[in-house]
């Protein structure tokens, strides 16, 4: 069998505009072509939904069924992980929470991130740079959960005793003993946060500094202004009850950091980068991270890369396209017309997406 990791065989029922696709593949990177609104990107998040998390748009489980009918839907991966083979089923019925099965077995969806790597490139983030610091946490956070799957459930014990803390801050509770349980959940958590982020920056850095490409090194920094350990963080909560009393919230954590980055060669900022220079920083550190991962995880993770040659030259582009070859990925591509895909010639395998009387189509070309 060979070794690495791809998905053979994905199908999709009732899922966004797609009322029935099965896509037969091997391991070349695939590249998916098709008006606006066919259903392209609808086949991305399809496969985004084989790792933790709530996909790469982040919706609900109710927006993703088809309508009018809202029947639910399913999506069902056969997915090749270094020497294994696993059958991944992830589904939702009439709008209730995903529920996850691998290998018939009912399965949390941390579980997930033992068994595949997924990473996503999508135009909402071509202003990552730009906007708030929300979205940049959540870029890290991504690339940290590719390397440590524990990440995600230190993020949700993190997240639910914060949830706790601020109703207890918004309804102005002050005895300490309410607190003091809560606070030290997310002291260890936190510190774990923090942590495994400075962990992924570190392997970045060094899969961007051991590469030579055609993409931008980009530095980057984690500003976080909190204790990193467990007790100093626990200590740094207790103290800041006061504070957070007044806000109504919690005002320190890990939750708070941004991530900050500057294209290295010309010691500039990727917020005052142009939009091309700023879309290079972000294809090389899914770059980056992919290299990483093929050395850490023992395989490529699968890219999911949607209008990936917006804001790219042709240069770029070709660059691009003998990058994730040479890595050995599979890179589930988009763009409007088959054209974009022209260098990659038969290194890759083509989808065509119509839409026909309300219908998505899915056609292999290639």
């Amino acid at each position: 069998m060979v070794s690495g990791l791809y998905l053979s065989r994905l199908t999709l029922s009732h899922f966004r505009s797609h009322k029935r696709a099965v896509i037969d593949v091997d391991r070349r990177p695939v590249a998916i072509h098709g008006p606006n609104g066919a259903g392209k990107t609808n086949i991305l998040e399809a496969v985004s939904l084989l790792s933790p998390g709530r996909g790469l748009r982040r919706s609900s489980a109710d927006d993703m069924t088809r309508r009018p009918e809202a029947l639910g839907w399913k999506v069902t991966g056969i997915l090749h992980a270094l020497h294994q083979v696993h059958e991944i089923e992830i589904w939702s019925e009439n709008g209730s929470a995903r529920q996850t099965r691998i290998d018939g077995k009912a399965a949390a969806q941390t579980a997930l991130g033992r068994i595949a790597r997924v990473l996503w490139l999508i135009p909402a983030m071509d202003r990552l740079w730009i906007e708030g610091a929300e979205g940049r946490r959540r870029f890290l956070d991504r690339m940290t959960l590719s390397f440590l799957p524990e990440h995600a459930e230190h993020s949700l014990s993190y997240e639910k005793a914060m949830r706790e803390r601020n109703r207890l801050l918004k309804d102005m509770v002050r005895e300490p003993s309410w607190y003091a349980a809560l606070e030290t959940r997310m002291a260890e958590a936190g510190a774990a946060i923090h942590a495994g982020r400075l962990q992924a920056l570190q392997a970045l850095a060094q899969a961007q500094q051991e590469a030579e490409t055609a993409f931008p090194t980009a530095t980057l920094e984690l500003h976080c202004d909190m204790p990193t350990e467990t007790q100093a963080l626990r200590t740094a909560l207790a103290d800041n009850r006061a504070r957070d009393l007044a806000a109504g919230r919690t005002l320190i954590g890990p939750h708070r950091a941004d991530l900050y980055a500057v294209y290295a060669a010309k010691g500039v900022p990727a917020k005052d980068c142009s939009t091309g220079e700023q879309k290079a920083l972000l294809v090389s550190l899914i770059l980056a991270n992919a290299r990483a991962l093929a050395a850490d995880f023992g395989a490529p993770p699968l890219l999911l890369l949607d209008e990936v040659a917006a804001h790219l030259d042709a240069n770029r582009q070709a660059a691009l396209y003998d990058e994730i070859c040479a890595l050995g990925a599979q890179a589930w591509m988009t763009g409007t017309g088959p054209e974009l895909f022209a260098t990659l010639g038969d290194r890759c395998q083509v989808l065509e997406v119509t839409e026909e009387a309300g219908l998505s189509q899915v056609t292999k070309a290639g």
